[in-house]
């Protein structure tokens, strides 16, 4: 049972849960553009590729595939997954399986427009989004939305250009700002089907924040959701988190899964004001958040190597220590630069 991670970058960790998971009964592999990666130094096997946008990444990762008898891919990159949804049945003829969502899912979570739809569309709370400008100041001129607001790529990733103009003029300059800065970022491959409409302004929800890990089945059904309070943020990830019983938070994950049946795991957040919680986005990969499900008793690594082998999964490997809490902290470790 081989397993591929495509652009690993730094996570690390997240390489040494699969190994484990594996018990030596095999190798992770490990792809990404550089070779100075973190995770290359955790992968029993490291490859150079060339960026997901390349004429040439899809036959380069078959390639690899073939090469180390690989049976599964995961990918840690929002902008990759649109292109290994769409190449799903390209790999499955080289005997591969890609754990990723079908092309509809992923444009869902990937769109956050799409995205708040979505959740809408299943009763959840979200904050009030608009998509142009115009639409916005009416809003604020008739008081359906105050400052201060929320301007973002509406296909973004890693919280990349996110603002919070507090007036009128801020939200005029950030906007045109950040349409720039999309166009010419790695973004705005992404965001070209309709740059017109490519940047979202949305109410500010100010409170408690929750991470939530929804893991899906390889069909699609819902196995388990485990809610984080995140503690601490840094660089647009969780850096200190502790594991809650909030059993409304809960059924919100669990109807995120029933109704998405998106494949393997989901990372979600949710934020708390006056005690109504409202959803925010979601990403349908493995997140900067998992380590801390992962430590308070969630194995999501070994349920879906138990799942990819067609065994049945038991309650052992979804043990909840409520109160448990964690923080990142930042270790060297050697790479290699040739």
């Amino acid at each position: 049972m081989n397993i591929l991670f495509t652009c690993a970058g730094r996570r690390n960790y997240l390489i040494d849960y699969f190994k484990e998971a594996l018990n030596g009964e095999g190798k992770v592999v490990v792809a990404d553009m550089q070779k100075s990666a973190p995770a290359m130094a955790s992968a029993d096997v490291g490859y150079v590729v060339p960026e997901v946008y390349s004429n040439n990444y899809i036959d380069t990762l078959i390639d690899i595939c073939n090469k180390e008898n690989v049976k599964a891919i995961f990918s840690l990159n929002d902008l990759e997954l649109p292109i290994l949804a769409q190449k799903k049945e390209v790999f499955s003829s080289h005997g591969v399986k890609v754990i990723v969502s079908s092309p509809t899912i992923i444009d869902t979570c990937f769109d956050k427009w799409k995205t708040n739809k979505f959740a809408e569309s299943i009763g959840l709370n979200v904050p009030k989004t608009y998509l142009s400008i115009e639409r916005a100041k009416q809003a604020i001129e008739s008081g359906e939305v105050n400052f201060p607001l929320v301007i973002k790529p509406r296909w973004g990733s890693a919280s990349i250009g996110i603002e919070f103009p507090l007036n009128l003029e801020e939200l005029e300059l950030s906007f045109k700002l950040l349409r720039k800065k999309v166009e010419r970022s790695i973004l705005g491959r992404a965001s070209s089907s309709d740059i017109e409409n490519s940047i979202m302004i949305q109410e500010k929800i100010s409170g408690k924040e929750f991470g939530l890990d929804i893991l899906n089945d390889l069909e699609g059904n819902n196995i388990v959701v485990y809610v984080k309070e995140k503690l601490a943020m840094r660089a647009g990830e969780t850096d200190k988190a502790v594991l809650v019983n909030i059993p409304v938070v809960e059924a919100m994950g669990q109807s995120i899964g029933l109704n998405l049946r998106h494949i393997g795991n989901l990372d979600c957040d949710i934020m708390e004001n006056e005690g109504k919680y409202y959803f925010l986005e979601m990403n349908p990969r493995f997140g900067g958040g998992y380590p801390f499900t992962h430590l308070t008793g969630g194995n999501f690594p070994l349920a879906l190597i138990k799942l990819l082998k067609g065994e049945t999964l038991n309650e052992s490997l979804f043990v909840k220590k409520y109160g448990q809490a964690f923080s990142k902290a930042d270790r060297l470790i050697p790479i290699k630069l040739l």
